[in-house]
């Protein structure tokens, strides 16, 4: 199925495989190749363009299941199918308003611009920092002259951040890439507590709450319901082509799936809820992190949940 396609397969249903289909392109790439694929930089595109602190790796150097099992994960290199991710610049430290941006680069070193329409969008973009806090879903804008990706930026708290870029390029039977940096942000850090598993959230006023369980190797099914107020909320809006979006991150190294509904794209006007279903599959036994998005009279809410992935006898 082409990009095009992939775009009409939303519904109710999400469906979540952290593994397994990603596989090619998705294993980690030396840095040493990569800086050797990335000299010289593009003009107009090197890594003073604003200020930033980004490290050169794109994380994963707490994973300890080996280059295998990498593979078949997203999220863990700044490299995938020819496609590389250029230095991320950003405000250095907290407070101080500025723009995040960089550039896709291409097998000739040169800025990559042939972006296909996935989820509505060319481009999503995640930050989040290492600990699984401050998670933000945004949409930056790219000039089409440079190849430049650009969006408004004030960081709130220091830390180490990984910054993902997932999108999907034109052509037919493209995969979805994602790649991924690390940016550092100047600061005294308070450590997030050791995280604890959570079924439950409340954002913006509603309530979300998550029943099943998560098994490596196993697909498992999973409930989100969203009430307000002990009232069940039956008016889910579309957001991004569906009625959810949902974004997991393995804890530890922070594997990352991005995943939408399944079925047909929602009828203009169309709601649902209150409970959203999807299939699950973790590849591996540990602590996953979500971060499901979901619209309400046009106000998009992210609620977060842990869950522990246990082995699959």
């Amino acid at each position: 199925m082409n990009a095009a396609g992939r775009l009409g397969v939303y519904g109710a249903t999400l469906v979540l495989i952290f593994g397994g289909a990603f596989a090619a392109g998705s294993a980690f790439v030396p840095d040493a190749t990569v800086a050797a694929r990335q000299q010289p930089a593009p003009s107009g595109h090197e890594s003073t363009q604003h200020e930033s602190t980004e490290a050169d790796n794109g994380g994963g150097g707490e994973h300890s299941a080996g280059q295998a099992e990498t593979a078949t994960l997203r999220g863990l290199s700044l490299v995938q199918d020819d496609l590389v991710l250029g230095p991320v610049t950003t405000p250095t430290k907290v407070g101080k308003a500025g723009e995040l941006s960089f550039t896709v680069l291409g097998a000739d070193d040169k800025p990559f611009t042939d972006f296909a329409v996935s989820h509505e969008k060319e481009l999503h973009l995640i930050v989040v920092r290492s600990d699984g806090q401050r998670f933000e879903h945004v949409h930056p804008t790219m000039d089409p002259q440079t190849g430049t990706w650009s969006v408004p930026w004030t960081w709130t708290e220091a830390g180490t951040y990984r910054v993902f870029t997932d999108f999907v390029p034109n052509g037919e039977n493209a995969p979805n890439v994602t790649l991924t940096r690390t940016v550092e942000v100047a600061g005294d850090v308070t450590p997030r507590p050791a995280t604890a598993v959570q079924r439950t959230d409340t954002v913006g006023g509603y309530q979300v709450s998550l029943s099943g369980d998560l098994a490596a190797g196993e697909s498992r099914q999973l409930t989100l319901e969203v009430t307000r107020n002990g009232r069940p909320v039956t008016t889910l809006q579309p957001y991004l082509g569906a009625f959810g979006h949902l974004v997991a991150l393995r804890e530890g190294d922070l594997a990352f799936l991005h995943v939408h509904a399944e079925g047909e794209d929602p009828a203009p006007g169309a709601t649902a809820g209150p409970a959203i279903s999807f299939a699950a599959e973790a590849p591996t036994a540990g602590r996953y992190l979500l971060y499901l998005d979901f619209q309400v009279d046009g106000t998009v809410h992210t609620a977060s949940f842990v869950l522990d992935a246990s082995n699959h006898n």
